[in-house]
């Protein structure tokens, strides 16, 4: 188990730097062509609301770069400027994916109901697995098999919700890539071609994290396990 966490901690650490240049490549190219439709993000993602009959999510602003995101608590689509106000493939995909969560959100969809359910105890843990490192690994200010434990139990809980976090992200992808395509907002080739690779870039973040999750879940359980040998 301990080469194999290591193995999975190192394709992670790969993955997500190849995911992250593809992802900011991928952007970068596709944010300089314009689609047919001549609608900037929010034009897409409130066209998409419309046409989905949902009424009760605002399309908002938001400052940096890539920082989109759907918030279900405040039924809120967040869109950064470069999205928000462009009308270029990549804004209109990266719009239809979070659109795609609100519709998600909208028709109950399992997997995202459950990831809202443990969003709660992920923050918590999130914030104190650096108090466990720090304080467990580097100053020793917490038993060494005490630390393991609770850094394994933390590791649990965030390997859970990447791995919750997958079928969310794909199907959003899934979603956005179709509503485009019937709506005409998107048309057949090098349009759809370009929603493609960004979506699907983006889509490689998602598994790098599972991935590195899942490798640190299985280094601290087997080093528990040589501890008690």
């Amino acid at each position: 188990m301990f080469t194999i966490s290591i193995v999975l901690i190192v394709i992670a650490l790969v993955l997500g730097l190849w995911a992250q240049f593809r992802v900011k490549s991928a952007f970068e190219k596709y944010s300089q062509i314009g689609i047919s439709a001549d609608m900037t993000g929010a034009d897409v993602a409130r066209a998409i609301l419309v046409a989905a009959n949902i009424r009760d999510v605002e399309v908002a602003e938001i400052d940096g770069v890539l920082g989109d995101h759907y918030d279900p608590a405040a039924k809120r689509l967040c869109l950064s400027s470069e999205v928000y106000r462009t009308p270029s493939v990549a804004a209109a995909g990266i719009a239809a994916h979070e659109t795609g969560h609100a519709i998600q959100h909208a028709r109950g969809y399992a997997p995202l109901q459950a990831r809202m359910a443990v969003v709660p105890v992920t923050q918590f843990t999130s914030q104190l697995l650096p108090f466990i490192m720090f304080g467990g690994f580097f100053f020793h200010l917490i038993p060494g098999q005490l630390a393991i434990n609770l850094a394994a139990l933390c590791y649990g809980v965030l390997t859970v919700f990447q791995l919750i976090t997958l079928p969310v992200e794909f199907d959003a992808s899934r979603r956005a890539k179709i509503i485009l395509g019937q709506m005409g907002i998107i048309q057949p080739g090098a349009e759809a071609l370009g929603v493609d690779r960004v979506l699907n870039a983006a889509a490689l973040t998602y598994l790098a994290a599972f991935v590195s999750s899942l490798g640190w879940l299985l280094y601290f359980l087997s080093l528990g396990n040589r501890r008690n040998d």
